[in-house]
């Protein structure tokens, strides 16, 4: 049995469609169906149900879906394990959350690419939850995200990165003599407080007895920086990375102690296949930030 095979499988399942499968694998419909019917043969049982453009699993296809996925995951670990160099072959499959893609790891990917140009990394940007749970499941390689508010089990690896404290985000103009104030008079928007940095923010504000004017509240920490630029209000976000100079529509202010922080950094299974690999990206990000 070709793994291709069965990849191509998972994709057309994952993606509904044969056309939108054949593109993400850079093949034509026609080798897409072909490979659909050999694996089909292969296994003795129809895997895909057609119904006009869309496809989905049969009975049978929707039984073997997740021992494919397994079968491809020991394949992969298999290609990385036998690599002949100091570190495994990739791909390293990395998972980061879209502050820490935009505003940590492009000088860390030139460097990486400039060291290690034939091991491939695949980039999955996502939430924290989402991309520890994919950790912890072996889906993900590692990842760079925002420290949970609960201890990391011991079968994961963990390096800080990067501490991020809380600070007043206002547009550009605003003057600022005493945060809190500002907090209380002007509309505010809010971090999700289902994220770390938003409840940390929320509990900062209880803690001082301060309910603001909440405007609109929503996670992604570039997306509320956009709309405090707008003159919609004013926020409280962690003190996010960037890349080149920080934007000059908006103002970070220090809140007064004591303030809350966050700390990004890099997690990884410390069993996994590519734990090595993982490692070794973690300590060249720590080096490019100047903690190593």
């Amino acid at each position: 049995m070709d793994s291709r095979f069965l990849q191509t499988y998972v994709h057309v399942v994952e993606l509904g469609s044969i056309a939108q499968a054949a593109r993400h694998q850079g093949l034509t419909p026609a080798t897409v169906q072909q490979r659909l019917r050999a694996l089909e043969s292969d296994v003795g049982s129809a895997l895909i149900a057609r119904s006009g453009r869309t496809v989905k699993p049969t009975p049978a296809g929707v039984r073997i879906l997740e021992r494919a996925r397994a079968i491809l995951r020991d394949v992969r670990d298999l290609r990385s394990a036998a690599s002949d160099t100091e570190l495994p072959a990739g791909p390293l499959r990395l998972g980061a959350t879209p502050t820490a893609l935009t505003g940590i790891m492009p000088p860390v990917l030139r460097t990486w690419v400039a060291r290690h140009p034939r091991i491939e990394i695949y980039i999955e940007p996502a939430p924290t939850t989402l991309l520890y749970g994919k950790v912890l499941s072996g889906e993900l390689d590692g990842a760079l995200l925002v420290h949970p508010l609960f201890p990391i089990p011991k079968t994961c690896a963990w390096r800080d990165l990067r501490r991020e404290p809380l600070v007043l985000v206002t547009p550009a103009g605003m003057k600022v003599d005493d945060p809190l104030a500002v907090i209380a008079r002007e509309p505010y928007i809010c971090y999700d407080r289902s994220v770390v940095g938003g409840k940390m923010a929320d509990d900062y504000l209880r803690a001082r007895n301060l309910r603001p004017q909440v405007r609109f509240e929503l996670d992604g920490i570039d997306s509320i920086a956009k709309l405090v630029s707008e003159g919609l209000g004013v926020a409280l976000l962690p003190d996010w990375a960037t890349t080149g100079a920080p934007s000059a529509r908006v103002t970070r202010w220090p809140l007064p102690a004591p303030c809350p922080v966050r700390t990004v950094g890099a997690i990884w299974l410390r069993a996994g296949v590519r734990s090595a690999l993982m490692q070794a990206f973690a300590e060249m990000t720590e080096s490019q930030l100047g903690l190593g």
